[in-house]
């Protein structure tokens, strides 16, 4: 998919936020608002200076200071106006938050590992990723329903929720979720809208997306 527009379907871009001292230290943030580092400020807006040359339509955000602080670097760019909506926040994982993934593993090992497996998990008494999906996917879809037909929504989000939403979009069953992989900070994955739904064109990228050449365009 090339930066300009030109008869290319709907694409919503998933974005990662940029990094956070959580992040660094491997503690599990959930839904707790932790803000940017400097370096994720950098990375915030190196990332929003390739976006904006997408020339997206529209941003949508979680509420979160760490997405907020990432989108906002989008927004000066665009000149476009940041919706914030609580339901793109990241999996609320209740005691899971603020724990580091070590003593994820030492506390909770028979959940994580369930987790792990594709197994619907209330991880640490929090959300199951199903319903992260049924919040944050619906959201998605209704601002993506009000770009023009050749439109880019920016969607600034969280990992867990980025993953879950993606799988949801895809029409994939749950369990093979995880499957997609991890989104690093400040990453992003595009959708495309094709004859059959929506379709996964680039996955945790670090560059604008480029057109597939060859036999499956």
């Amino acid at each position: 998919m090339s930066a300009a527009k030109g008869g290319t379907g709907r694409r919503i871009v998933l974005w990662r936020h940029g990094q956070t001292s959580w992040n660094l230290e491997r503690r599990f943030q959930g839904s707790t608002d932790i803000g940017l580092t400097e370096a994720g400020i950098h990375q915030a807006r190196r990332s929003a200076r390739l976006l904006a040359a997408l020339r997206p339509d529209a941003i949508v955000a979680s509420d979160l200071k760490r997405t907020a602080a990432t989108a906002a670097e989008l927004a000066a760019l665009t000149g476009l106006t940041v919706a914030h909506d609580a339901a793109l926040r990241e999996t609320y994982a209740g005691e899971w938050q603020g724990l580091t993934h070590d003593e994820i593993v030492a506390r909770y090992g028979e959940q994580y590992a369930a987790w792990k497996r594709g197994e619907p998990v209330r991880r640490g008494g929090g959300e199951l990723e199903t319903e992260v999906a049924d919040r944050a996917a619906p959201v998605i879809l209704e601002h993506a329903d009000k770009l023009p037909q050749d439109g880019t929504l920016v969607v600034v989000s969280h990992g867990g929720t980025i993953r879950t939403a993606i799988g949801r979009l895809l029409g994939l069953e749950p369990h093979h979720w995880e499957s997609l992989g991890g989104v690093s900070n400040c990453s992003w994955s595009v959708l495309g809208q094709g004859a059959r739904g929506w379709r996964l064109l680039e996955h945790n990228a670090g560059s604008l997306p480029e057109p597939v050449l060859g036999d499956d365009t």
